[in-house]
């Protein structure tokens, strides 16, 4: 999420139509409705990265990623706009959003750090179609994968060194941290 929460609660569907016409992204939950804010150049870069793997990896497969502007459909009154996403469900039933995501990446931003490793991964684990929720890091080298397990428990690994690779099991691809990292200068 971003900057700030307007004032009145409204319903799903005026959030939707507003959507449609609006300048401004903005996330909704439980009636609430956050502006987005805009990202750093390191966020952009490391989720180009990313959707520039991905898209390579996926092109003759039934999975298409998808990046910032097409929103989730988390749960009847809970829509983010992730970083990226990768479904396999095809067309969309509502053309603005993906209910049936299998991946979902996140880059932090110190705003919205902390409601990426709790609001939106409480929210994405409840997501039957989700098999992983990376959250990667744009000030440090630091990737978390969250996987489903089998069972339906889940399991994070961390990362945080770039000679290391990061598998992503939901559209089996495997890419090098210092990838994901290209062109991305820490101060």
């Amino acid at each position: 999420m971003g900057l700030s929460k307007l004032k009145t609660k409204i319903s799903a569907e005026d959030y939707l139509n507003g959507e449609e016409i609006s300048e401004i992204k903005y996330e909704f939950v439980g009636g609430d409705v956050y502006a987005m804010a805009g990202t750093s150049q390191n966020h952009n870069r490391i989720a180009r990265n990313i959707v520039n793997a991905l898209s390579n990896h996926l092109q003759n497969s039934s999975c298409e990623p998808y990046i910032e502007n097409i929103k989730v459909r988390a749960t009847e009154d809970v829509f983010y706009y992730p970083d990226v996403l990768v479904t396999c469900e095809g067309e969309f039933k509502n053309k603005y959003f993906c209910e049936e995501p299998i991946l979902i990446v996140e880059v932090t931003s110190p705003s919205t750090e902390q409601i990426d490793r709790r609001e939106k991964l409480r929210a994405y684990q409840q997501m039957p179609s989700v098999i992983e929720y990376v959250i990667i890091g744009q000030e440090k080298i630091s990737v978390e994968v969250h996987r489903r397990q089998p069972d339906g428990n889940w399991i994070t690994y961390f990362y945080s060194r770039t000679d290391t690779e990061l598998t992503l099991e939901s559209v089996e691809l495997t890419l090098p941290l210092q990838e994901i990292y290209r062109r991305v200068v820490f101060e």
